[in-house]
């Protein structure tokens, strides 16, 4: 118990005045009040968002030349899961593109294919594909080239050079870069 006014004990946990018997001002209830119409207000701009601001923009005018600005490299090796990437300069045209490696353990014949998909964000100047590769096999060396392409199967026109990882023992894990082949 707390002193109040005039040296009178009063309840620290009890509400700062009270207006009828369950009514009270502070407190709990105004947490409460204040929580309603926060939900009130958040519920209310939501219903009338302007529906123009959602509109998806055309797409992106291509780009002249696409080249690839950082990697290929490993991302991550585990025994089940192998994940490629590399950075290029932002490929324009349709929204989804897909990053593709084509892929075999002898390097003059990359016959196996991976292709993942990915959404440009117009407004960046640059897009990182990442592609995974699953179902390997354990300690085995891969010779990989990386391309791009619109959802439509139209090539960005870029191709890397053939770069080569080995996957890892069953449990192991690799984070690495691959030396160029």
């Amino acid at each position: 118990m707390r002193q109040g006014r005039m040296g009178v004990a009063r309840d620290p946990h009890a509400p700062l005045h009270r207006l009828s018997k369950g009514t009270a001002i502070g407190g709990l209830s105004m947490n409460r009040l204040l929580l309603t119409v926060a939900i009130t207000t958040t519920v209310g701009s939501l219903l009338s968002a302007n529906p123009a601001a959602a509109q998806v923009l055309p797409p992106a005018k291509r780009a002249e030349r696409v080249e690839i600005t950082k990697g290929p490299e490993l991302e991550l090796a585990t025994d089940h899961l192998t994940i490629i990437r590399w950075t290029t300069n932002n490929p324009g045209g349709s929204d989804v593109h897909y990053g593709i490696v084509h892929y075999g353990t002898d390097p003059k014949d990359l016959s196996q294919t991976a292709k993942s998909p990915i959404r440009l964000n117009q407004g960046h100047p640059y897009t990182m594909f990442r592609v995974r590769m699953e179902d390997l096999k354990p300690r085995t060396t891969y010779y990989y080239r990386v391309t791009s392409e619109e959802s439509n199967g139209k090539s960005d026109g870029v191709k890397s050079s053939v770069n080569k990882f080995t996957t890892p023992g069953p449990g192991e894990r690799i984070v690495a870069s691959p030396k160029r082949y």
